[in-house]
């Protein structure tokens, strides 16, 4: 675990508004002065993590400290310019070795990863959503992070 990491997950939809918007700027900004976290961990395909991401980035101008890391379920290998892509977003990127061979499990992986590598866990989890697909992998990372003792900061609770 690093101390000074926090990830993000949520589900791929979410109710967004400016009152969310306002909660979650305050909360990392907190986060960066008082908990002295710098390194943000992101995956992706979610409309929390896409907010949460324009969020740190909007703080990364007032504190340039900050790191941005893309932790990637897709792509093991990428080539010079996709990489240059994505460090055009991120301060970093990488697949997780735990993802290789986990198959259509990759995204659970992934997120267990950041997990792990995390002493806070921003997320949107709703306890009654279930996506159309079965099992929703957020549920599944929340469980995770409880059972691993992260603390949870649930912005889904907080509407």
């Amino acid at each position: 675990m690093f101390k000074n990491t926090c990830c993000f997950f949520g589900h791929r939809k979410i109710e967004d508004s400016k009152e969310l918007r306002a909660r979650l700027y305050k909360t990392l900004e907190k986060l960066i002065t008082e908990e002295n976290i710098d390194t943000f961990l992101f995956g992706s395909r979610s409309d929390f993590n896409r907010l949460c991401y324009d969020t740190v980035t909007v703080l990364k101008q007032k504190y340039p400290h900050i790191r941005r890391i893309y932790v990637r379920a897709e792509y093991r290998f990428i080539d010079d310019e996709y990489k240059k892509y994505l460090l055009s977003f991120y301060e970093d990127t990488y697949y997780s070795d735990r993802a290789v061979s986990a198959g259509k499990y990759v995204y659970i992986e992934r997120n267990r990863e950041m997990i792990d590598k995390s002493r806070i866990c921003v997320v949107y989890y709703s306890p009654d959503y279930l996506p159309p697909h079965g099992k929703s992998g957020t549920a599944i990372a929340f469980a995770y992070a409880s059972k691993k003792g992260r603390k949870l900061l649930n912005f889904y609770a907080a509407q």
